[in-house]
């Protein structure tokens, strides 16, 4: 039986997480419907909240982490998925969290959990999006299914810099939107106007003390990672039947508001739930990432680093120190 090394994660007696890679063979892998020899994973903020203990991620004592992969169906007695077929996962409540997850060569997983990867996408771009990718693409579908587009005004977007921020800037520019980096990295400006915002607006810039219920009305769509006063002033300086789509709580998990710019402007409020989205949303949703969302430069949006490196790649990302996706290499 061929062994193989796998980044597991284990709560200790006094509630600490170990993280280490441990040999391991497919027989000690949990049971599951369909065998995956998995080429990619990525690391997202809550890979690192897992993997350091920062964030209560772990749902049992031990298991592989990782709660995405890509790669080639090995065996399957799921009829919805053959040997030989391209798959990929991210963002589940169970694959890394629950169930042994894509930190390790191959992964064994039920077939509720993973889609036929789409024409157009390649098992690499599947990773470089992530669960970072398929939240942003989400919330590009939902907004504009809410009746955002170009012509209805500029879009802001803060956490500009980190995984969704930066993939959503690009999709938003390509699609012909006109967007706005809030960010508070001045030193990444270049790089968020390459990815397509056509302003940067520095956080250091915004008054958050003095939040009006109602302030001059700006952003037709506004995409939130932070949460806290930011969100508060977002909804502030809503456009009429402007659209937020609330992602992220990096900031803070609490919101003060005025029901205002919801009655009064006919704001819309949107949570966008990757974790638990229907397999018909994902199928819809990973089809627009691999055709009209895909943006140019998901090659330079990334680093890929061997799987050997993962573990020095965590605390980076609670100390917000990550401007790029992270995409982990399993093919050797």
């Amino acid at each position: 039986m061929e062994r193989f090394k796998a980044y597991r994660l284990t709560e200790t007696p006094e509630k600490k997480i170990r993280a280490e890679f441990v040999e391991t063979t497919l027989d000690q892998l949990d049971p599951g419907d369909v065998t995956v020899r998995v080429a990619y994973s990525s690391v997202n903020y809550k890979d690192a909240l897992a993997a350091t203990g920062k964030g209560k991620i772990l749902r049992r004592p031990s298991a592989i982490g990782g709660i995405d992969f890509a790669g080639t169906v090995m065996s399957s007695t799921d009829p919805r998925f053959k040997k030989g077929d391209a798959v990929l996962t991210t963002s589940g409540e169970y694959v890394g969290v629950s169930h042994d997850g894509g930190y390790s060569p191959y992964a064994r997983v039920k077939g509720d959990w993973i889609i036929k990867m789409p024409q157009g996408l390649s098992l690499w771009e599947a990773m470089a999006y992530g669960t970072a990718g398929y939240t942003a693409g989400i919330a590009m579908v939902r907004m504009e299914h809410e009746g955002l587009k170009p012509a209805n005004g500029p879009v802001i977007v803060n956490g500009a810099t980190g995984g969704v921020g930066s993939i959503i800037i690009a999709m938003l520019a390509k699609s012909g939107y006109h967007v706005v980096a809030l960010t508070g990295k001045e030193s990444e400006s270049d790089w968020l106007k390459k990815l397509g915002a056509k302003e940067i607006m520095l956080r250091q810039s915004l008054n958050l003390q003095k939040i009006k219920p109602l302030d001059k009305a700006t952003w037709a769509g506004a995409v939130d990672n932070l949460g806290g006063e930011v969100l508060s002033w977002m909804a502030s300086t809503m456009k009429e039947n402007g659209v937020i789509a609330s992602i992220g709580l990096a900031a803070s998990a609490s919101f003060n508001t005025t029901v205002m710019p919801f009655i009064l402007r006919g704001a819309r409020l949107l949570g966008i739930n990757s974790g638990d989205s229907a397999n018909d949303v994902r199928d819809l949703v990973w089809k627009r990432l691999a055709s009209d969302l895909k943006p140019p430069l998901l090659k330079e949006m990334c680093r890929t680093i061997p799987f050997a490196e993962l573990p020095g790649v965590f605390d980076d990302f609670i100390n917000a120190k990550v401007s790029r996706r992270v995409v982990v290499d399993l093919t050797d």
